[in-house]
C-alpha cells in the first residue's frame, strides 16, 4: 500500500518537476556552461573554446601591462554597493510597511479591501513608466528638488546618485513587504496587544515584545522579496542613477549588451545566484537551528 502511494505520489509531482527542470535547472546549467567558455572574437561565446575559470578569476584579479596579475576590486565594490543598496531600501520597506500593514488590519473589511487595491494598483502600469514617473518628480525642475531645495539649499540634488536609486527600489518593491505583514496581522489576536497594555506596557514594549514576534515570518518573507529583487535591479539604477550608481544587475547588463561578453556576464549571474542561494540557506538554517 505504501509503494502504491509512492509510486502515485511520484505520479502527480512528475509534471511539476519536469516543468521546474526545464523552465529553470535548463537555463541555469546553460548559463553556468557559458560562463566557463571563451568570448568570441566578434563577441558573444566561442563555443569550440576550452572551460575554464577565467571569467570567475577575472572578478577580482586583472592583467597588468607586463603579464602579471594584478587585484580589481571594482567588481567586489559594485556588488558590495549592491548590497548596501539593496539593504537599505529593504529596511525603508520595513519601516513604511509595518506601520501601514497593522493600520491596514484594523480597518473594517471594505476598508481593507480598498487598501489592497490601492497597493496593488501600480502593478497594473508597466514598471519602466513608474521609473519615468520618478525621474520627471526628482529632476532639477522637479516639485520634490524644488521643495528640498527651498528647505535644505540651493546645492541638493535628488537625480542621478545613490538616494534617486533607494526612492526608485523603495517605491518599486514597497508592496511586496506591506502585503506579506498585512497577511499575518490579518490573523493577529488583539486580545494579546489588550493583554500587554493591562500589564503595564506601553506601545513601543506591546510593539517590540508582542507584535514583532508573532509577525516575524511576515518581516522575513517581505524582506526576501524585497532585497533579493534589489540586489538584481538594473532599470531603475539604469535610470535613477543616470549611469552613476551602478549595480550588478547593470554590469550584468552592459556585459551582454554593450559589451558583447557573454561568458563573463553569465559569470557575473552565477556569482549573484550564488551568493543569493547561500544568504537564503544560512537564513533557513539560522531559523531552524534557533531555539523556539
Amino acid at each position: 500500500m505504501s509503494s502504491g502511494n509512492t509510486v502515485r505520489r511520484a505520479g502527480l509531482l512528475a509534471p511539476a518537476i519536469i516543468a521546474i527542470l526545464a523552465l529553470l535547472g535548463v537555463p541555469l546549467a546553460i548559463m553556468a556552461w557559458i560562463s566557463l567558455l571563451g568570448r568570441g572574437s566578434t563577441g558573444g561565446v566561442n563555443w569550440q573554446s576550452v572551460p575554464s575559470g577565467a571569467n570567475y578569476f577575472s572578478l577580482f584579479l586583472d592583467q597588468d601591462f607586463d603579464g602579471s596579475l594584478i587585484l580589481n576590486p571594482g567588481y567586489a565594490l559594485i556588488f558590495l554597493r549592491s548590497v548596501m543598496q539593496a539593504g537599505v531600501t529593504t529596511l525603508i520597506c520595513l519601516l513604511l510597511g509595518l506601520p501601514t500593514a497593522l493600520w491596514m488590519a484594523g480597518l473594517s473589511q471594505r476598508g481593507r479591501n480598498v487598501m489592497i487595491l490601492l497597493i496593488t494598483i501600480p502593478f497594473w502600469t508597466n514598471f519602466l513608466v513608474r521609473n519615468y514617473a520618478w525621474l520627471i518628480i526628482l529632476r532639477e525642475d522637479g516639485w520634490a528638488t524644488t521643495a528640498a531645495r527651498a528647505i535644505f539649499g540651493p546645492h541638493v540634488e535628488l537625480l542621478y546618485n545613490d538616494v534617486a536609486v533607494c526612492v526608485g527600489l523603495s517605491y518599486s518593491f514597497l508592496p511586496f513587504m506591506i502585503l506579506p505583514l498585512y497577511a499575518v496581522f490579518e490573523k493577529f489576536d488583539w486580545r494579546l496587544l489588550e493583554a500587554a497594555y493591562d500589564l503595564g506596557a506601553n506601545r513601543a514594549r506591546a510593539l517590540r515584545r508582542v507584535v514583532i514576534p508573532i509577525v516575524r515570518p511576515g518581516i522575513a518573507a517581505g524582506s526576501m522579496l524585497v532585497f533579493i529583487p534589489c540586489l538584481g535591479a538594473f532599470v531603475t539604477p539604469a535610470l535613477l542613477g543616470g549611469g552613476k550608481t551602478l549595480m550588478m544587475g547593470n554590469v550584468i547588463q552592459m556585459q551582454f549588451g554593450a559589451s558583447r561578453n557573454w561568458p563573463f556576464g553569465a559569470a557575473l549571474g552565477v556569482v549573484l545566484l550564488a551568493v543569493i542561494l547561500l544568504v537564503l540557506m544560512a537564513a533557513a538554517f539560522w531559523r531552524n537551528r534557533r531555539p523556539a
